[in-house]
């Protein structure tokens, strides 16, 4: 099933209305979908270049967008969402999380656990999901994933943009892996920001 949806991606990348395509996939990866939309991206701004702004905008907003509409179906269709969850195997992980966000440390792991889902290979509709679930407060849940899917995307189209079908070869490799190591990095800069601040005040 998984690799008949990333061929489906593939083959809408290369559709005429491409863009389209990609605002849709962008908006349900984040609250079900299985397959990310850079699988959409690379090819769409190897082959529309002028565009590689464009198409990082579109990505950005409907992730948003969707994760927005994730959260909500956390936080009021329970069945639903704990459905999704499960075929992600994360139920049991998310069942106990509204008693460890009653204090800020609490708080503060939450922030850096939904910006590592929204940059890295982690399942982000699973923590938009949680993140209704548990009431996780929404202003914040929406800047979290602006900075993240916009980090994450803007990279990827850009650096598309930059290297072509040099970075096809090298995200299919390692992408995974150095999302995951910068998304880790950028949490622990920020972490020792916070630590330091918190020391100092």
């Amino acid at each position: 099933m998984f690799n008949t949806f990333y061929k489906k991606c593939l083959n809408l990348a290369a559709h005429k209305s491409s863009k389209y395509y990609l605002a849709v996939v962008s908006f349900v990866e984040s609250s079900f979908f299985p397959i990310p939309p850079d699988v959409m991206i690379i090819p769409m701004v190897i082959s529309k270049k002028k565009d590689f702004l464009k198409i990082f905008l579109i990505a950005t907003i409907f992730s948003v967008l969707g994760g927005l509409f994730g959260y909500y179906i956390g936080a009021l269709f329970l069945d639903i969402g704990m459905q999704i969850m499960t075929f992600y195997n994360y139920d049991d992980k998310v069942i106990n999380l509204k008693n460890n966000l009653l204090n800020s440390d609490g708080f503060y792991a939450w922030l850096g656990i939904l910006f590592l889902a929204g940059f890295t290979p982690l399942p982000y509709k699973v923590f938009t999901i949680a993140s209704g679930l548990i009431g996780f407060n929404i202003l914040i849940f929406i800047l979290i994933s602006i900075l993240s899917r916009g980090m994450r995307f803007f990279l990827v189209s850009y650096l598309s943009y930059k290297f072509g079908d040099m970075f096809t070869r090298f995200m299919e490799k390692h992408g995974s892996k150095w999302f995951t190591i910068i998304g880790i990095s950028i949490v622990m800069i920020a972490t020792m920001i916070y630590l330091i601040s918190k020391f100092y005040a």
